[in-house]
């Protein structure tokens, strides 16, 4: 089987666009459901974060997309708003060689006011969040009776949740003669049992969840569980990652431990189903700048988060799921970089780490957690602060303006810059520690596009 992009008959305007993203070579779950895509099929497919399957579905969709016919044609459902988010600035952007292709994002969390405005001058693929699409849906604000192909993105996820009756609805409002695609990281009885619901005759296809041994060094420690929060304490002090994500199986814990790591000196915010939108929104962007070394966090708040420099992966507690701890550890060492995969375990739980034995193939490497000893000054500390400065998309702010405004106006160094995320409403500026009063002082009291904006720093 040809792993060729050009093998499969797409659009030339596709092609040519994925030829100028340097892309030729399908990756494995690309080349195993698009052709069945393309013929038209159902696809419920099993393959890990970071495998391609956005590109997967997103170029089925656009491929076959009738542009001038401006209705909803396409149906993509994710868990959360940034996974929706960055599944549609995907698709964008495979699609931007055919002209005048609408996509849509509708996230709970954001504005409705924008979000109807848009409704009304219409879409042609639609990307969102059950419990908003519904939203829409009841106010009959949203028509999916046009929609040929519906996808369901990080399906076990979106169960995880507690999403089940949303996507019923939504589902119900979408034409019975369609295309189903349905994208998992794992494959629980559940998801088998939507499929049978919501897909005819469906092809299945399983990328195998392993990793490259030569990029993830993977250790497990045995611990008493009263001792698991230094462990963990212990283990960043030895081995110093930039940036790590500890993984607890519960939201209590999750915050527990977050607040015991801070107490004894480490940068570190917690993620779970608890923040509200905002809140979570500035975890994950001052964890991207690196402007916080350590985020704790419950395997289905992290899931479809796009954080490629992750050093270390710490398991609080170990998961009974092998599946779950290989998505986990496919945190780390991405994009031919290097990173250790450190896991805890009680002495009651050898149960499941034998089970993830099994599930590797591979004999588990074993050390002693007395060997890893804490040591304060040894934490690594972040290099940068993040600023926020309240104004975004909506007053026309780019990341060139404030770069611009900073090295230019306030003469800090290019290299004293960091990553610039703008949102409709705010922009995160990532700035190195010794240059941060210089950048509040132009910030707060100079101009940008001639306007002043207020500003302030995340501790």
């Amino acid at each position: 089987m040809s792993k060729e992009f050009s093998s499969l008959g797409l659009e030339p305007a596709l092609l040519d666009n994925l030829q100028s993203m340097g892309f030729s070579q399908m990756t494995e779950i690309q080349a195993g459901t698009l052709p069945a895509i393309l013929e038209g099929r159902d696809v419920v497919a099993k393959a890990k974060t970071g495998s391609g399957k956005t590109a997967a579905f997103g170029l089925a969709l656009l491929h076959n997309l009738d542009v001038k016919r401006f209705r909803i044609q396409a149906l993509v459902m994710c868990p959360t708003r940034e996974l929706a988010e960055q599944v549609a600035l995907e698709i964008r952007r495979l699609g931007r060689g055919i002209h005048n292709i609408k996509v849509l994002t509708l996230c709970g969390g954001t504005p409705m006011g924008p979000q109807i405005g848009s409704l009304e001058h219409g879409a042609h693929i639609i990307v969102g969040t059950p419990g908003r699409i519904m939203d829409h849906l009841y106010k009959r604000r949203l028509d999916l009776s046009e929609v040929n192909t519906l996808v369901l993105d990080e399906a076990d996820r979106m169960l995880d949740m507690g999403f089940e009756d949303e996507m019923d609805a939504v589902i119900k409002s979408v034409p019975e003669q369609r295309q189903t695609l349905l994208f998992s990281a794992t494959y629980p009885d559940s998801i088998a049992a939507i499929s049978g619901q919501v897909q005819k005759n469906p092809l299945e296809v399983t990328v195998e969840s392993t990793h490259d041994t030569d990029s993830i060094q993977q250790v497990f420690f045995e611990v008493e569980d009263a001792h698991r929060t230094k462990a963990v304490a212990a283990l960043l002090s030895h081995y110093q990652p930039e940036s790590a994500i500890v993984f607890c199986n519960t939201k209590i814990a999750c915050q527990e431990v977050a607040d015991e790591l801070q107490s004894l000196g480490v940068s570190v915010l917690a993620l779970h189903g608890d923040l509200e939108q905002r809140e979570r929104n500035q975890v994950l962007v001052r964890f991207a700048n690196k402007s916080v070394s350590v985020l704790v966090a419950t395997d289905v708040a992290s899931r479809g988060l796009d954080i490629k420099e992750v050093n270390a992966v710490i398991s609080y507690h170990i998961t009974p799921d092998p599946e779950v701890h290989i998505h986990r550890i496919g945190r780390t060492g991405r994009a031919e970089s290097k990173g250790v995969a450190l896991t805890l375990v009680a002495p009651d739980e050898m149960a499941r780490a034998n089970a993830i034995e099994d599930y590797q193939k591979a004999k588990l490497k074993w050390t002693g957690i007395q060997a890893m000893r804490f040591h304060a000054n040894r934490l690594i500390q972040p290099q940068y602060s993040t600023l926020c400065v309240d104004g975004g998309k909506k007053a026309k702010l780019r990341p060139g303006d404030l770069l611009g405004a900073l090295t230019k106006e306030a003469e800090i160094p290019g290299d004293d810059i960091g990553k610039i995320h703008i949102t409709e409403f705010h922009a995160y500026v990532a700035v190195k520690t010794r240059s941060v009063k210089r950048a509040m002082r132009q910030l707060g009291e100079g101009k940008i596009k001639g306007k002043k904006f207020k500003v302030r720093k995340f501790n």
